[in-house]
């Protein structure tokens, strides 16, 4: 068989593979969260979040809701530092932007719960 008809076979099978699998996998809730910041985020949206009174409050000072918090802590990006080890809960900082501010959020991740400690609106 020749090199050109071997390479039409393999595109061919290729193609229809991709598109049964584009079939499949259309709607599905699939993530490819293998770096440890999008594993971690992916931890801190899938626990009961929780809001200090400081944190609440200022954001009712500003006048933004927790819906844009929800969002920088979704898709923010997160800093890895010596207290995200800690025991029984690591300690981590997202920033992101809320109303064009950025916006850093010190979160306390546990097992079940996340704690939004602390915010600073830069």
């Amino acid at each position: 068989m020749k090199l050109i008809n071997r390479i039409g076979y393999y595109l061919g099978g290729f193609s229809i593979g991709l598109i049964i699998l584009a079939f499949f996998l259309n709607g599905k809730k699939v993530s490819c969260d293998y770096g440890p910041e999008a594993r971690v985020l992916k931890n801190i949206n899938s626990k009961e979040l929780i809001y200090d009174e400081a944190v609440l409050q200022a954001f009712k000072n500003i006048q933004l809701d927790t819906f844009g918090a929800r969002q920088v802590l979704r898709y923010g990006e997160l800093t890895i530092n010596s207290e995200s080890r800690k025991k029984p809960c690591g300690f981590y900082k997202i920033e992101g932007l809320i109303s064009e501010q950025l916006v850093q959020f010190t979160i306390e991740n546990c097992d079940s719960i996340a704690t939004v400690k602390q915010v600073e609106f830069k």
